[in-house]
């Protein structure tokens, strides 16, 4: 579904990602792991337009995305959770998701979003800045998924959440796996990781240092102790 073919991307000038490549199967979820600041979220913006890969390519469905601009790549079928949530603070839940609605598509709307996040029903009126981080998170995923989108990019959903948010997190993602969504996670957390990616690819300075099943990464000290800190 998704092939990031060695691509090379530069915040001016700095050069982050060095060569990267990468692929995504349909109805897979892959992981992408490593430190802070070792081109991660830079990856997720390359895909998405935000960052503009100076060499290399970026195919989805076989459509060459690499220069197209953030929205015809979101209608094009991916949908993107952003670090940070980023949600509309002075909008409400409802509004919040509204704007991401797509009239023509009707697989994915604000009801079905419901019942995969139960715990905004009550919260619809309420404006984004009166939501805890959990919530937030929610609206994000909920967000990516009313566009309808084939391709779910989720960057470090878990992060500053309690350790029973983590959990609601890791259940929605096995949703999300079970009901055949293809999925590419930023995620440090390797007990997320290990329960929902079927492979693991991990980066370290722009580049892609290892890869392997989550199964074989726990097993490997070395790059555990060298590239995740563990």
């Amino acid at each position: 579904m998704l092939d990031v073919k060695d691509i090379h991307t530069y915040y001016g000038k700095s050069y982050v990602l060095q060569g990267v490549s990468l692929s995504v199967k349909k109805g897979s979820t892959i992981a992408m792991m490593g430190r802070n600041g070792m081109g991660k979220t830079t990856l997720i913006h390359s895909i998405m337009g935000i960052a503009r890969p100076s060499q290399g390519k970026i195919i989805f469905n076989g459509m060459d995305i690499t220069h197209l601009p953030t929205y015809r790549i979101a209608r094009s079928g991916i949908g993107f959770v952003p670090q940070g949530r980023y949600i509309f603070p002075s909008l409400n839940v409802n509004e919040n998701l509204q704007v991401a609605a797509r009239n023509n598509v009707s697989d994915w709307d604000i009801e079905k979003v419901l019942s995969l996040f139960p715990a905004l029903r009550d919260r619809l009126n309420h404006q984004g800045d009166q939501l805890s981080g959990g919530e937030q998170q929610m609206i994000a995923c909920g967000r990516a998924l009313i566009g309808n989108p084939e391709l779910l990019l989720l960057d470090e959903p878990s992060e500053g959440l309690a350790p029973l948010l983590i959990k609601e997190v890791t259940q929605v993602l096995l949703q999300l796996k079970a009901s055949g969504f293809s999925v590419l996670l930023v995620e440090p957390n390797l007990n997320i990781v290990k329960r929902v990616a079927d492979y693991v690819y991990v980066m370290s300075k722009g580049r892609i240092v290892y890869e392997s099943t989550p199964e074989q990464l726990l097993q490997n000290t070395d790059i555990k102790s060298q590239y995740l800190g563990m």
